[in-house]
């Protein structure tokens, strides 16, 4: 039976002029077979990997005869042209060539000024290579621990860089292999087949243990939940592990992990990670406290007030009004689109206003363009929440008397939590939001939860002033808010549907073959793009403008197609190749990663939430020296320099005021083009024109939710373009979000 083996080779016992050569690894066991590719020498300290069988030798005893052999790239190599800044494949290979890989570690450790002799090398190139070196050499060890058990050049980079400043790396994780499941990127699924490479048994208490982390955080983040059933849980695992009723082994993970305080054990069986559900017992709590308390009342004619400030509200708005002046700490201010949410929202600051000054009241919103909307709306200060997380993350609360979150519906449990603990106890909370929309991208439904439980006093504003017979975006969006099929085929100024249907669909449907069906349908797809195009070209002069007179903020939100999927003919990951050639078809530079090519001037998504590398725009501009900052999944902004020589790209995100740089091999885990974007994505943006392709292709998709997320994301036009079947079908489909959550389970 074939089996495979890992080493590197550390003696070389024979070699035939055939090609046959018989040597030692560097773990003991002896080998033999065919390298026909170059000299056995060559490929001497190379990480190998063979497939083949054991047998017996008559002279060199127990040897690995093997049929095939991989030979993984040269450790110096792939260290200095993967890790180290300043070299390339090229400068590496002749550099090894030329002085040996132990001559040159003695080069680069004491006498690196001898590379200014080589050709290629200059005084910029060498002190980038200098830094570097100085940086990750330490990691030379690491990357010889790891050769050998065919780790990738990507995975190794990762590991290297995450962990240049531990102490003992190797050994930690020779011990347990199941830390990288730390390092940002390496989840469960690499750390394992790491690990059993390594030699972990199957049912070790470390991989159990792992596993179970990962299922059960996985479950949370990626289904929206924060908890989750111990029978659930237990059956992925299973699955995972490809075990079957192992329930034994996970009973007694689970109490080491409760014990360890990293997973709650909660009642009804349900279980939940720790920081998750300390998130949601905290905003309970809180929410419950804050609504006992009384902040007194600011005006006592409110009518007058009112009248003074030539404020008018509805019955509604006025509601929410009376409730802060009636002394509510704090307030969920609830509506759906055009029903004055905003109004209502700076009505209320302004009664605050009266008590507070301007400088001790906040408003805030997860996106820059939220944030910059509530500040024009209301005329108060705004921020993004991140910001103030940042600025005030060394003060136990935020210097504000009145604390108003905007676009709530859109922030998880975690980023809820650390927000609310930094609004003072005694400070007035105002959280305004649309549960209409989409729940958060990641775990929990915390504005929704608390319109459940009523945990807090709650205006809900239902009924719309934002209408006309021309402006039909806010009757349209309502109307499918509560699964009715709009008048959307009449004419209006700001909205319009462009039917492209296929004939006959549904008689043909039940006639064609299957594969007939589907170049059907991928023509109607490609219909659609010609008319989303058509779009395009009346709209890019005018977004080219934009860019010209350097309003990089105004060309971002001008025009926007928003999809539901990223795959297929209509996702957004081919619609953003077919627009790129429209808005951007002759770069000056550009860089191709990932099947993808990046090009200067290319408007450009953020794609994760990590600390990056960056300046604020006025920093960067006058060269101060760049700091880590949390830059989050969705943040939209231009690609607007590539460093060739330093393989590095330049993005500004002017929504909030920060340029990041991004390494070539960032790019690709990092960025992604953005004149295609998900309706995910685009949640709390507005563009002023947005047309969004609609298809049965995409009718797993199709919710009421989704729909009106995506219209709403429209200031002044929206266009649909695609099946007036599909469209009706998705106003219909009433979606109605449940998530398994600690909120809800803490009511019970």
């Amino acid at each position: 039976m074939s089996s495979t083996l890992i080493g590197q080779i550390e003696r070389i016992m024979f070699e035939g002029d055939d090609g046959f050569f018989i040597a030692v690894l560097k773990t003991g066991e002896k080998i033999s077979g065919y390298y026909l590719e170059s000299e056995v020498k060559h490929i001497k300290d190379s990480a190998i990997t063979l497939t083949g069988f054991w047998d017996e030798h008559k002279k060199y005893g127990k040897t690995f005869k093997f049929e095939s052999i991989k030979v993984n790239q040269n450790q110096l190599f792939f260290f200095l042209n993967k890790i180290v800044k300043g070299f390339t494949k090229k400068l590496s290979a002749e550099l090894i060539e030329q002085f040996g890989q132990e001559g040159l570690i003695d080069i680069l450790d004491n006498d690196i000024e001898r590379l200014l002799e080589f050709s290629g090398i200059k005084e910029k190139r060498l002190k980038k290579i200098q830094t570097s070196w100085k940086k990750f050499r330490s990691m030379r060890k690491l990357g010889e621990f790891l050769s050998p058990y065919d780790v990738s050049q990507a995975l190794l980079t990762t590991i290297a860089t995450a962990m240049k400043d531990v102490d003992e790396p190797c050994t930690k994780i020779k011990d347990n292999p199941y830390i990288l499941t730390s390092i940002n990127s390496i989840g469960f699924k690499r750390a394992d087949e790491l690990a059993l490479k390594m030699g972990v048994k199957e049912d070790d208490d470390n991989r159990i243990s792992s596993a179970m982390d990962y299922v059960l955080l996985e479950m949370c983040e990626q289904q929206g939940n924060s908890c989750v059933s111990k029978d659930i849980l237990f059956n992925a695992l299973d699955e995972l592990l490809t075990f079957y009723n192992k329930h034994n082994l996970y009973e007694a993970a689970l109490v080491e992990r409760v014990s360890e305080q990293s997973i709650v054990l909660m009642k009804n069986n349900r279980v939940s990670p720790a920081r998750l559900y300390d998130s949601e017992k905290f905003l309970y709590d809180n929410f419950k406290e804050r609504a006992k308390k009384d902040s007194g009342g600011y005006v006592k004619n409110l009518d007058e007030f009112l009248a003074d400030k030539e404020l008018k509200l509805g019955e509604q708005q006025l509601g929410a009004v009376k409730a802060i002046n009636s002394g509510s700490s704090i307030l969920f201010l609830v509506g759906y689109a055009g029903t004055g949410k905003s109004t209502t929202s700076k009505t209320i600051l302004e009664l605050l206003n009266v008590r507070y000054d301007s400088k001790e009241i906040m408003t805030c919103a997860l996106s820059g363009i939220a944030s910059q909307r509530i500040a024009d709306t209301t005329g108060f200060e705004s921020a993004t929440i991140q910001s103030l997380l940042v600025k005030y993350e060394d003060r136990d609360h935020f210097p504000f008397s009145v604390v108003l979150i905007d676009e709530a519906s859109m922030i998880n449990s975690s980023l809820f939590a650390r927000l609310v603990r930094k609004v003072s106890n005694k400070a007035i909370l105002i959280v305004v939001g649309d549960d209409a929309q989409l729940p958060p991208i990641s775990a929990g439904n915390v504005l929704s939860d608390v319109l459940s439980l009523e945990l807090a006093p709650i205006v809900k504003l239902t009924k719309i002033y934002r209408q006309s017979e021309e402006q039909a975006i806010t009757l349209i969006a309502n109307d499918i808010r509560k699964g009715q099929v709009p008048l959307y085929r009449q004419k209006y100024d700001d909205f319009e549907f462009i039917q492209v249907n296929i004939e006959n669909y549904y008689v043909l449907k039940n006639q064609l073959p299957q594969n007939e069906l589907q170049n059907l349908r991928e023509e109607n797809a490609n219909q659609i793009i010609t008319q989303i195009v058509h779009k395009v070209v009346n709209s890019i002069e005018k977004a080219r403008l934009r860019l010209k007179n350097k309003e990089i903020k105004e060309y971002l939100n001008y025009f926007q197609v928003i999809t539901p999927m990223k795959g297929g003919t209509l996702g957004s990951n081919n619609l953003n190749k077919v627009l790129q050639e429209y808005f951007n078809p002759n770069p000056k530079k550009c860089v191709k990663r990932g099947g993808s090519e990046f090009r200067l001037m290319d408007k450009v998504v953020h794609t994760k939430n990590e600390n990056m590398t960056s300046w604020s725009g006025d920093g960067f501009k006058i060269g101060e020296d760049a700091n880590q900052r949390r830059i989050f999944n969705g943040m939209s902004g231009l690609l607007f320099q590539i460093n060739e020589e330093d393989e590095q790209v330049f993005v500004f995100y002017p929504n909030e005021d920060v340029v990041v740089v991004y390494e070539y091999e960032e790019i690709k885990s990092h960025l992604m083009l953005s004149y295609a974007l998900t309706i995910h994505k685009v949640q709390g943006m507005e563009y002023d024109i947005v047309v969004i392709p609609i298809t049965f292709s995409h009718f797993i998709m199709h919710n009421t939710k989704l729909i009106y997320t995506a219209i709403t994301r429209a200031k002044h036009r929206c266009l649909v373009v695609g099946e007036s079947g599909a469209f009706e079908s998705a106003c219909r489909k009433l979606e109605m979000t449940k998530r398994d959550t600690v909120l809800l389970e803490l009511s019970n």
